[in-house]
């Protein structure tokens, strides 16, 4: 899954630990190995953890494996993955009252944005600029329409190395959105419910 749903699956607000928690999760994108995670206090490492689980479920899910071979099978080989993530991003900001009524899409994304922000120092710093064009360009809200899954996967193919194809990712997730639609659907109860046990 991709930033939308890991800052999401962070828990309440109303968690004392929620907001090293939220920190953890994001900055868990560019923290690598033990040495990095042992860095950090532990309620932020709950986070890292966390999205490390996350990550874990997604690649393993039934539903989230047809949703790569279709992928692949579409042309996008070893970057299918990158493409799921961040097209179920898309379906979940999509129908985010559906599955997030508590709060719109752009009132949950200022909020990310606000706490992420004042605890800028904490992230790598890689994720500290990648940070400051999220809060510019507000990914989170864009990421509800096509046009920012479009933008979002150019941005991806033209920053990561041989990644090129990444540009042809919106169109492919696109063209079969019913068959991604019916994997999600499937995929992100059980994801829920899976990180419910562990928090």
């Amino acid at each position: 899954m991709n930033f939308l749903a890991h800052l999401l699956l962070s828990g309440s607000p109303t968690d004392p630990n929620y907001a090293d928690i939220a920190v953890g999760n994001f900055a868990a994108e560019a923290v690598r190995g033990r040495a990095a995670l042992l860095a950090y206090p532990e309620p932020v490492q709950r986070g890292i953890r966390l999205h490390r689980f996350i990550d874990s479920f997604t690649d393993a899910h039934p539903a989230v494996r047809r949703t790569t071979a279709r992928l692949r099978a579409a042309g996008l080989g070893k970057w299918a993955g990158i493409v799921s993530d961040v097209g179920f991003d898309h379906l979940l900001a999509r129908d985010f009252a559906r599955y997030h009524p508590e709060e719109p899409l752009p009132q949950f994304a200022q909020r990310q944005y606000q706490l992420l922000h004042q605890r800028r120092h904490e992230l790598p710093e890689r994720l500290q600029h990648m940070l400051h064009y999220m809060r510019q360009h507000d990914w989170l809200t864009g990421y509800a329409h096509p046009e920012g899954l479009y933008r979002a996967l150019l941005g991806l193919s033209r920053r990561v190395p041989a990644a090129e194809v990444l540009a042809t990712g919106a169109a492919a997730f696109l063209a079969e959105l019913p068959a991604y639609e019916a994997d999600f659907q499937e995929f992100w109860p059980e994801l829920r419910a899976g990180v419910a046990d562990v928090q």
